[in-house]
């Protein structure tokens, strides 16, 4: 029988530019983690930073290859949070909800190969070995093992504005918000007093799957952004205790911000405007 005691694990995975990292970043995973085991009924094993690639095309976004480095260092005394890259080394943009299924897939798979035909979504059946874990469909019997019915949920863990990007036109395909809260979860920390929950209210999609999005308050206020990182970095400001300082470190020493570094994708559409805005028309 299965144990009433036994917690669900979970890995939180946060998606987004890190352009740069803060400590706000890094305070999102614990304020989530500490909000799953204050319920008793979750075990958070493990964080995942994911920073978009380049194809991204946003707005002062600068080389991944310096964002990615900046976001281990900045998590390099942890022993939970992790940086993944695989997400930013691709040569095109990639929906959020293909990087969920992506590190669904690798827990489910000992040895999964870095590729999209991994990235499947958990409704498909797939390969065998893709099945998601609760399916009792009439298979061998290795896929209805413990192992596999264990593997741990992967949730997003997000601010509110990530949130209520879901409401701009273009930006998000309906079907990929519909399978991210429905098969994987919303983690969305929010400032006390914030309107994230009258946006789930006013969202038939949200509130279909409000039991799969947890809210966590943020009681401590924290307003550090990255954009008024960059910002103060333009105007010569210091930015230290705003972010690690091996990361200020880092920017320092290799010149990263700066009004031309602020130009770089200047007029240019945003990838997922660009792509789902053709997607609708065809």
């Amino acid at each position: 029988m299965e144990d009433p005691d036994k917690k669900t694990e979970v890995v939180l995975l946060a998606c987004g530019s890190f352009n740069p990292i803060t400590n706000m970043h890094l305070r999102l995973f614990e304020l989530a983690k500490d909000y799953f085991h204050e319920t008793g009924k979750y075990k958070v094993i493990k964080g995942i930073i994911s920073p978009v690639g380049d194809a991204y095309k946003k707005k002062g976004l600068i080389s991944a290859n310096h964002r990615v480095t900046m976001a281990k260092l900045a998590t390099k005394s942890s022993d939970w949070v992790e940086v993944d890259d695989w997400e930013s080394s691709q040569s095109e943009w990639l929906e959020t909800l293909k990087v969920l299924r992506y590190h669904h897939q690798k827990l489910l798979s000992p040895d999964p190969t870095n590729s999209l035909q991994n990235a499947i979504p958990l409704t498909k059946p797939g390969r065998k070995r893709k099945q998601e874990p609760n399916r009792h469909d009439p298979v061998k019997k290795k896929n209805q093992s413990p192992a596999i019915k264990s593997v741990p949920q992967v949730k997003l863990l997000c601010g509110s504005d990530m949130l209520e990007s879901f409401g701009i036109p273009n930006l998000w395909k309906l079907e990929d918000i519909t399978e991210i809260v429905e098969n994987h979860g919303l983690v969305c920390i929010s400032r006390a007093g914030n309107s994230v929950q009258k946006f789930i209210y006013e969202s038939d999609i949200l509130w279909r799957h409000k039991n799969n999005i947890h809210l966590v308050e943020e009681w401590i206020t924290n307003d550090i952004s990255s954009t008024k990182i960059r910002r103060a970095l333009r105007r010569g400001q210091s930015i230290r205790y705003l972010v690690p300082d091996v990361v200020q470190a880092y920017i320092e020493k290799n010149n990263l911000y700066s009004p031309e570094s602020e130009d770089r994708n200047a007029g240019v559409v945003l990838a997922p405007l660009q792509k789902h805005a053709s997607d609708s028309k065809s």
